[in-house]
């Protein structure tokens, strides 16, 4: 017997989770529907390793994401540490085989990544990404199909009302040059990226508490990032004050496009949202950036976010390898749709429950369950010939849609009963017409 007093609490560490059979079978539904997306623009898959050099991670997401890194030595002595992301390993990955893959190479990487930031609603220090990038071209066409994927990834999850919020960092950094804080840039944009949360007044006060720039300078980035109104109406704007910046000119003319093709490709009206204040926190970004926003959970952030960086490789490799990608929040998302009952509560991957009524009949039961998954329906088998009652309390526990029932009656007379436990029917019908009743069911 164990000591009482050695035994091992059972619990996880804080911002780590376990998942029951209902959330993974919530979570495969979602990474499914991300891959067969992402394989419909000509995405392929790729995975790298969790642990990777630390020099490798460092410095690429700025100073908040490397205090965020879990970093430890090995037991080689090596200084390496937790992927915070799949974009820098992506860096390192297209620098180390680009030979091999070609360019432009597009890619969709779904894994877990590691952040030690503080746990809050729909974020955790342990949690998955689904990435797909396009490496080695620099065409605005790569960025304007990236919006769209993260449109067909939305409403093919189910998601009817949602906003694709761009912005391109040339833009902000047009306005920047003109008004001589190129050199703050960081501390600027990274300010900026709070509005939403802190407001105006605070955001001026970071800029020239942090980014060491005048409240004058930071006034005229606020006044460009609260623009409002239709894209047309926010570019007009915006080609007055970045006159003179060929950086703003590039950025302007990209975010053209971009509605230009939106429009033609008929996307909803309002969809995509030109949003100046968006800095995404990220470093790395260079052009179009992009966040998705649930319409009816505004507060749970981003969903669904990117951009385009086409620095990021340098440090690997001489080859000029930009890139433009964005990533799914696996956790966030799940989070919001349960809190929008869009989740199913089955704890079964197999529809079907194979109830056995008789144990002399076990080679019956098992039989047609085999049949049945031949003509490709799930099934459990219950193990053992217990009262009805208790097989249909765990087939409806379990969320079981159809149960399939025999005893010495049914097996008299050639036939079975189907049970449809969503919504209580019941029929009974031959031997060879079981596969279509269920289907019929499913």
């Amino acid at each position: 017997m164990t000591d009482k007093s050695r035994r091992i609490k059972p619990q996880t560490l804080r911002g780590f989770r376990d998942f029951l059979p209902d959330q993974m079978m919530a979570r495969e539904h979602l990474i499914n529907v991300a891959r067969r997306v992402y394989r419909s623009y000509g995405f392929a898959p790729i995975d790298t390793p969790a642990l990777e050099y630390a020099e490798v991670l460092l410095g690429k997401g700025g100073d908040e994401s490397d205090k965020q890194v879990f970093r430890f030595t090995d037991q080689g002595d090596r200084d390496v540490a937790m992927r915070f992301d799949l974009t820098v390993p992506l860096a390192r990955y297209a620098a180390q085989h680009i030979q091999e893959l070609g360019t432009p190479f597009r890619r969709y990487h779904i894994a877990p990544v590691w952040r030690g930031e503080r746990p809050a609603r729909g974020r955790f220090r342990e949690f998955m990404q689904c990435d797909f990038d396009t490496i080695g071209s620099s065409s605005n066409n790569v960025d304007i199909e990236t919006l769209l994927v993260i449109n067909d990834l939305f409403e093919q999850i189910g998601i009817e009302r949602f906003t694709i919020r761009v912005n391109n960092r040339k833009v902000l950094n047009g306005l920047l040059e003109k008004i001589g804080v190129q050199d703050q840039a960081v501390g600027i944009l990274r300010a900026l990226d709070k509005l939403d949360k802190i407001g105006r007044e605070k955001v001026i006060e970071e800029m020239v508490d942090k980014a060491d720039v005048s409240a004058e300078q930071a006034g005229r980035v606020l006044d460009m990032a609260e623009l409002t109104g239709t894209p047309e109406d926010i570019l007009a704007s915006l080609s007055g004050m970045l006159d003179g910046s060929e950086t703003g000119a590039e950025g302007l003319d990209n975010l053209r496009d971009l509605f230009v093709t939106v429009r033609a490709c008929g996307l909803p009206q309002g969809r995509v949202k030109l949003d100046v204040a968006i800095a995404r926190g990220l470093d790395y970004y260079t052009g179009t950036i992009y966040e998705t926003l649930l319409d009816d959970l505004p507060g749970i952030g981003s969903v669904c976010s990117g951009g385009r960086y086409d620095n990021l490789a340098e440090l690997f490799t001489s080859q000029q390898l930009p890139g433009v990608g964005a990533s799914l929040g696996l956790d966030r998302m799940l989070a919001a749709m349960e809190e929008l009952g869009m989740t199913q509560s089955a704890s079964t991957p197999a529809p079907v429950l194979m109830t056995m009524f008789d144990e002399s009949h076990r080679g019956d039961y098992v039989a047609m369950a085999r049949n049945l998954r031949a003509a490709g329906i799930g099934v459990e088998v219950f193990p053992e010939a217990k009262a009805i009652g208790k097989q249909m309390k765990y087939a409806n526990k379990k969320g079981f849609q159809v149960a399939v029932i025999a005893g010495a009656d049914e097996f008299a007379s050639g036939t079975w009963q189907i049970k449809g436990l969503q919504e209580s029917s019941q029929q009974q019908v031959a031997t060879n017409e079981v596969a279509d009743a269920i289907l019929n069911i499913i």
